[in-house]
């Protein structure tokens, strides 16, 4: 029997060594894993620090060319604001929504200009062709002071009567304002809304 024991015990011995190596081997290639991971995020980290410092480099660098283009841009002659029209030495500003014309008035007045007084054939081709394609718009053209006296804002008065419509004024309703209609000017009632066209010089370029 203790023979037996001893072959046993030296079996047993033999089996748990086996185990203790398949327990050591596993260890080692666990260790290995985690040591090829850490390897990996270092490298992977150690690639983004020069991608972000490439990336605020390339920030920088695009911020740089936006202040030398305003730059540029500040020093380009600018006669009229970015959203008038500039025509003969003159800006105008076309309405994107409809007032009644004393309304419009204030609102070129507000805006350091005047409801548009015409003062040349060219200049009255421009606006109509404009203003055939906006929609009915608002001239600083009135003889609400006295009928048939036609004035614009400024105090002058009317000196052609060519460009009115056909049948036109004819103060039907008491139409005392003047819009800029289709086929030439339309004498309509003051409190319609209409869309407006301010006008005032432009501005001189320094050399």
């Amino acid at each position: 029997m203790r023979v037996f024991n001893g072959e046993r015990e030296k079996h047993l011995h033999s089996l748990g060594c086996q185990d203790c190596e398949h327990f050591i081997t596993i260890l080692q290639l666990i260790s290995t894993v985690l040591l090829v991971a850490l390897l990996t995020a270092i490298l992977v980290k150690g690639s983004e620090v020069p991608r972000s410092q490439e990336h605020d480099q390339e920030k920088q660098h695009i911020h740089q060319k936006l202040d030398q283009l305003k730059a540029g841009l500040d020093h380009l002659c600018r006669p009229c604001p970015w959203d008038w029209m500039l025509f003969q030495g003159n800006c105008y500003f076309f309405s994107t929504y409809q007032k009644t014309w004393k309304e419009s008035v204030t609102a070129c007045k507000d805006m350091g200009a005047q409801l548009v007084v015409i003062k040349s054939n060219e200049e009255q081709s421009f606006l109509q062709r404009t203003s055939k394609m906006k929609g009915k718009t608002w001239m600083g053209l009135s003889d609400a002071k006295e009928e048939g006296q036609w004035l614009w804002v400024d105090g002058s008065p009317l000196q052609w009567r060519n460009y009115w419509d056909v049948w036109e004024p004819n103060n039907m309703s008491n139409e005392d304002c003047v819009e800029f209609s289709d086929y030439g000017w339309n004498d309509i009632s003051c409190s319609l809304e209409n869309f407006w066209i301010c006008k005032k010089s432009a501005s001189p370029c320094s050399g």
